[in-house]
């Protein structure tokens, strides 16, 4: 059985059933089996029982983002906040999808009319992640399902309440079970799947994880899809002009879902003529954050979700006060039965750290002064990740400029830690590989066909 733990006070929720090698492979089988049919239903048919799962997330929104909170410590409100995006996500796929899978005419060449036509991929596997159970996992099952695949989705299992929800309302939206099929347990169950003959694997979590899986389905020449990691760097210019409310969206941009976000800013540059003073604003911002239980409507930080993961955040916070850093706030993990941690600004902090390096995912920032827009450039470069970047300017032009040399997929312009479904979310580096999200996203879970008609 798999026990599910609340982190906020370490107490068992619930026992789930986990899944076994045999069992995964009868799903397998199964998804083949019904697979023709699912195509063969048409895309209308698929998008209007998409149309329906929708529906039923806005009706049981309270009770998803209640069991949401409770396995993952995450504040009540930012579990609705984040059933809420996913139906903006959905409505995205629901109103593009037909549009782009759709077949097209290329170009008649005398008596030959050349079209380009699209396949689903088979049967994929969707090995989800955690921190957002419902963003990330429609990024994937949504246009996948779409599209006329069958999908084994394998929720975390630090959120399988919340992937064995969304199965079944899934499932009572028409999509079959053998087509949507839930896979529960750990790592072990996820490499089950990793040795069974499926037509793609897309995979949110770690670059370590998403490096494996990369690795051990290889030969199979299938389509893989990597949504990970990120150390996301933000440079404010010596030419903002309202320091202080810029900090307040800094603060969020680090401390929103606890910084447990592949898109969280990880680390923060600021010039040297503003730093002093947008430091004060920061640190202020980050000690009126409430930290504590999060279903009170007052908390918005609430509980490490994977308790395994205080003890690294305090081998990153020695090591840079080794090192040189200064805690300004925050600093250590609260005494207690649930886990969690408070929010940490450092400053003095250097590329020697780990903490300016390596993937936090925790509440714990580094503000770090620059003396020209130069130096922040090779300093946001420095990083084996490249997921997003964000500048915070008076000029727009500067911050486009600054952000035109910076290796990452999305660029936020006084702005960060957002996602839109109508541009593509795809990594580079260390960050991912392949796109979900955008038209990009939609063709991801397809196969392309030429067809060369005569007569």
């Amino acid at each position: 059985m798999l026990k599910i733990i609340n982190p906020a006070n370490g107490q068992l929720i619930q026992e789930l059933t986990e899944d076994t090698n045999q069992s995964v492979t009868t799903k397998m089988d199964l998804a083949r089996q019904h697979l023709p049919s699912w195509m063969e239903a048409g895309i209308k048919k698929r998008v209007s029982i998409i149309e329906k799962f929708d529906s039923l997330l806005e009706e049981n929104k309270d009770k998803l983002a209640r069991d949401l909170s409770f396995e993952v410590g995450k504040p009540l409100q930012e579990a609705l906040n984040e059933v809420a995006g996913a139906r903006k996500r959905i409505k995205f796929f629901l109103s593009n999808s037909e549009q782009w899978l759709g077949e097209k005419q290329q170009h008649v060449d005398g008596n030959t009319t050349e079209v380009l036509g699209f396949d689903p991929l088979g049967v994929i596997a969707n090995i989800s992640a955690w921190n957002y159970p419902f963003l990330v996992g429609v990024n994937v099952f949504i246009p996948a399902l779409i599209a006329g695949n069958a999908v084994l989705y394998k929720p975390s299992e630090f959120s399988s309440i919340t992937g064995s929800n969304i199965a079944t309302l899934l499932h009572k939206a028409g999509v079959p079970k053998d087509i949507f099929a839930l896979i529960i347990g750990t790592g072990k169950i996820g490499e089950v799947l990793l040795q069974l003959p499926l037509d793609g694997y897309f995979f949110t979590g770690s670059y370590k994880t998403g490096k494996y899986i990369a690795e051990k389905v290889a030969h199979k020449l299938v389509p893989v899809g990597l949504e990970l990691g990120g150390k996301d760097p933000l440079y404010v210019t010596d030419d903002v002009s309202d320091l202080k409310q810029v900090a307040g969206a800094v603060a969020e941009g680090c401390f929103y879902n606890n910084g447990q976000s592949c898109c969280a800013v990880e680390r923060v540059y600021v010039h040297t003529k503003v730093y002093d003073q947008f430091l004060k604003h920061f640190v202020d911002e980050v000690k009126n954050l409430k930290l504590g239980d999060p279903l009170k409507k007052e908390t918005n930080v609430g509980a490490v979700t994977r308790p395994v993961h205080l003890g690294f955040l305090e081998e990153q916070l020695a090591d840079a006060k080794n090192k040189g850093a200064e805690i300004l706030t925050g600093g250590k993990k609260v005494p207690g039965t649930g886990s969690f941690f408070e929010p940490t600004v450092l400053s003095k902090v250097s590329h020697s750290m780990r903490i300016m390096k390596e993937e936090t995912f925790g509440p714990i920032i580094g503000v770090m002064k620059v003396d020209n827009d130069q130096q922040a450039v090779e300093l946001m470069n420095d990083c084996d990740y490249g997921l997003t970047a964000a500048v915070y300017s008076s000029n727009q032009n500067r911050a486009k400029q600054i952000l035109a040399k910076i290796d990452a997929g999305t660029s936020y312009i006084n702005c960060c830690d957002r996602v839109s479904a109508y541009l593509p979310w795809a990594g580079r580096k260390n960050s991912g590989l392949g796109q979900t999200l955008s038209y990009l996203g939609i063709l991801a879970f397809a196969k392309p066909r030429g067809w060369h008609i005569r007569g």
